[in-house]
């Protein structure tokens, strides 16, 4: 997964989005696979400045979301850095699994099916919308299969006009949920390999095998409801693929956003599969975080999306 975006040389540097922060952060590489941090800052984004929605408006004020950024990247010492990678908050863009029937045929209508598709999955015209897709391994009947991303045009206008006034060039703009999968892949080169991703109203899932995205969910639900959501996502994955998973079955899992607690989802998930998960630390993805420095909560999304540089 993401091997279609390394062609192009990207920038060591990334800005994400949240609605209550913005992150900026530089990395360096440490060995193969393994990072650290270089420079970062996290700037608290007031309330109502900025609201993740896939449809509406993101940015209130767009003077102040620049002098924001312009702080951010000034206390982090990237303020001559004018190249970046950007994630958006999970709210304000959408992912989803696109499967083709094995019918179709000819370049043109696969394009129509394929828009048809993303338009039923994102719940917004195709015109409207910037879609960014690749082709994955068939699902088990042949049929082919396309991991999809999408951001409204209007919204992602939003963004860029801020980038553009602040003289940035930004290269590559990806949904959180999707920049912090980046941290997975090898992990589930091993062994199914699952992200739970904390958002305002639920949390975004992505499974992982051999190396690319095989379920992603969204799910929308409240806070005392997360643990039975999880619960029934585990449960999922234990009827629909613990008979495939031979010696690669899932054991490990990374959780990003403060609301997961690991203790927590390891009960969970030994109530769904008969066995604890482990959850994974920044480390053991391949992030080092200095000692009293950043969250890995902000940093997953923007340091997944710097690692790229070195691909």
């Amino acid at each position: 997964m993401l091997s279609f975006l390394t062609e192009p040389n990207y920038p060591k540097a990334a800005i994400g989005f949240e609605k209550e922060s913005v992150t900026v952060v530089s990395l360096s590489r440490e060995s193969r696979g393994s990072f650290g941090i270089k420079q970062a800052a996290t700037i608290d984004l007031p309330n109502g400045l900025l609201e993740p929605n896939f449809l509406e408006r993101n940015i209130s004020n767009r003077r102040e979301m620049m002098v924001l950024l312009d702080q951010a990247v000034v206390s982090a010492g990237l303020a001559g850095q004018k190249q970046w990678s950007v994630s958006l908050p999970s709210n304000a863009a959408r992912s989803a699994i696109l499967t083709m029937d094995s019918s179709v045929s000819g370049k043109d209508e696969s394009e129509e099916i394929l828009d048809w598709k993303a338009e039923q999955s994102f719940g917004a015209p195709a015109a409207e919308l910037r879609i960014t897709r690749f082709k994955i391994a068939p699902d088990q009947d042949g049929r082919s299969r396309y991991f999809a991303s999408a951001v409204k045009l209007s919204v992602i206008d939003e963004f860029e006009t801020i980038f553009e006034d602040l003289g940035w060039k930004v290269g590559l703009i990806l949904p959180r949920a999707v920049s912090e999968s980046k941290w997975i892949i090898e992990e589930s080169r091993r062994a199914d390999s699952i992200l739970i991703s904390s958002q305002s109203d639920g949390f975004s899932a992505v499974l992982m095998r051999g190396g690319e995205p095989t379920v992603i969910r969204t799910v929308s639900c409240q806070p005392k409801e997360q643990d039975d959501e999880i619960y029934r996502l585990l449960m999922f994955y234990n009827d629909r693929f613990a008979s495939e998973g031979g010696d690669k079955f899932l054991d490990r899992i990374l959780l990003v956003g403060r609301e997961l607690v690991p203790a927590r989802i390891r009960e969970v998930s030994s109530e769904a599969l008969g066995r604890a998960l482990q959850v994974l630390r920044p480390e053991e993805v391949g992030l080092n975080i200095p000692v009293n420095s950043l969250n890995f909560n902000e940093l997953a999304a923007p340091a997944g999306l710097a690692t790229l540089a070195w691909k």
